[in-house]
């Protein structure tokens, strides 16, 4: 980038900045949202509760269901970025 370029956009910076920050929160969340020893925990939390009587088995499958949806999208998204 030049000197009259780098002045002239310059006044950016800060959009820049936030757009980079936005991008690595993200980048962390879906991280840990798809993290498959996080989805693991909650996966036991989930049969503990259902085990103790605190959630229906209903409910316990609902859940099991969307965290099994999670492993697989985090399965698929590393897929997709390894190759």
């Amino acid at each position: 980038m030049g000197l009259f370029t780098g002045l002239l956009t310059l006044p950016l910076a800060p959009v820049r900045g936030v757009t980079k920050l936005a991008e690595v929160l993200t980048e962390q969340a879906e991280a840990r949202l798809y993290d498959p020893a996080r989805i693991a925990a909650e996966m036991e939390e989930v049969a503990d509760a259902a085990a103790a009587g605190q959630i229906t088995q209903e409910e316990a499958a609902a859940r099991e269901e969307d965290l099994i949806r999670r492993l697989n999208e985090g399965r698929a998204r590393r897929e997709r970025a390894g190759g």
